[in-house]
């Protein structure tokens, strides 16, 4: 029993890392939110890997690209999770790649469901589709498919009781509504 409690008290002297969920549709300021607090917080975040995969690709995803694109950010993440200080910021998480692979696909691969339904985060943020909606390339669709990913992703988390944070406006005060919420954490 002494060496459990021994362990548990080594457990209780090394604090995690604090993952933060940065979620939201496109062009909704994901990406400049997460590198904005992890630089005000001094530590790191990590990149929506959808990104570098349409980059890398010259291409959207299909339907088979799906759980890799998800596996490969929680992978990404979990090295992050090592070198972090405090809070790791997630621009995005498998729930979102579960999210677009049933809107355009209608369907989603079990292992990708299955990731899909984890959801361990500290913390939850959404990004408000309040950010002028620009064109990315081959990422983007319309306001429209934004505004219904949005409205997706809320319901989601509602059904699934996660609790989360939305937060509108501009950077700065997004920033700023993050940071107060992230005291109460700490």
């Amino acid at each position: 029993m002494q060496d459990v409690m021994k362990n548990k008290e080594i457990d209780l002297q090394i604090a995690p890392v604090n993952r933060i969920a940065i979620l939201g549709a496109e062009s909704s300021g994901k990406s400049q939110l997460a590198q904005a607090l992890a630089t005000h917080f001094k530590t790191l975040w990590v990149a929506e890997y959808l990104r570098e995969f349409v980059d890398k690709n010259g291409r959207v995803p299909c339907s088979n690209d799906q759980l890799l694109i998800a596996k490969t950010q929680m992978e990404r993440e979990n090295a992050a999770a090592n070198k972090a200080s405090t809070w790791l910021f997630c621009d995005t998480t498998p729930m979102m790649t579960a999210l677009y692979s049933r809107l355009y696909f209608d369907e989603l691969d079990p292992a990708l469901s299955a990731m899909d339904l984890i959801h361990n985060y500290q913390f939850t943020v959404v990004t408000a589709p309040d950010f002028p909606w620009t064109p990315d390339g081959l990422q983007r669709e319309s306001p429209q498919v934004r505004q219904q990913v949005h409205e997706e992703l809320i319901s989601i988390l509602d059904d699934r009781e996660i609790p989360f944070m939305l937060v509108e406006g501009s950077l700065d005060s997004r920033v700023q509504q993050v940071r107060f919420a992230l005291d109460f954490l700490t």
